[in-house]
């Protein structure tokens, strides 16, 4: 069980850098979503074992900015597996290095698939949650599938055809 939990989560920390600002002077979303996904895939292929693509990017909610020179934390833990599928949850939180209190700035939950060479998707080994904030993550991911199947219902009039 230890390893699995360790399996199961990647944390990456760093110093928000003067190359990531935006015109208002605070990190541009832009570079927090690539954390975001550099810490999903890292998560998601820790778990799989092998490479993997992003198929789904939901619900991400920017609470507050990130700074310049603070320490920016970027949690991404698996919180449902399908049979191909891993739903890896990712916060991103931040802190002015001189005070140390870590403020939460981000929170999306992203969907990645395992592939072999050839890009078919292959099995992932499946995670069963024991303790009850892990089940009640794994509830989570689930109704944001259920939102995201009624979502695509709504927008399948407005896809591109062909």
């Amino acid at each position: 069980m230890e390893d699995q939990n360790h399996r199961r989560s990647v944390t990456l920390r760093f110093l928000a850098e003067p190359t990531d600002i935006n015109f208002g002077g605070k990190v541009h979303g832009g570079a927090v979503m690539k954390w975001i996904d550099h810490a999903g895939y890292a998560c998601a292929a820790l778990w799989s074992g092998r490479y993997c693509v992003t198929v789904y990017v939901g619900g991400i909610r920017f609470y507050r900015p990130v700074f310049i020179g603070h320490v920016v934390e970027v949690r991404a833990r698996l919180i449902y597996t399908g049979r191909t599928s891993m739903h890896i949850a990712v916060d991103v939180s931040s802190a002015d290095p001189r005070e140390g209190v870590q403020n939460q700035t981000t929170h999306c939950v992203i969907v990645f698939v395992a592939v072999d060479d050839a890009g078919t998707p292959q099995e992932v080994t499946p995670w069963n949650p024991v303790e009850s904030e892990d089940v009640a993550l794994r509830d989570y991911a689930i109704r944001l599938m259920e939102l995201r199947k009624s979502i695509e219902e709504q927008m399948t009039p407005y896809q591109p055809k062909g």
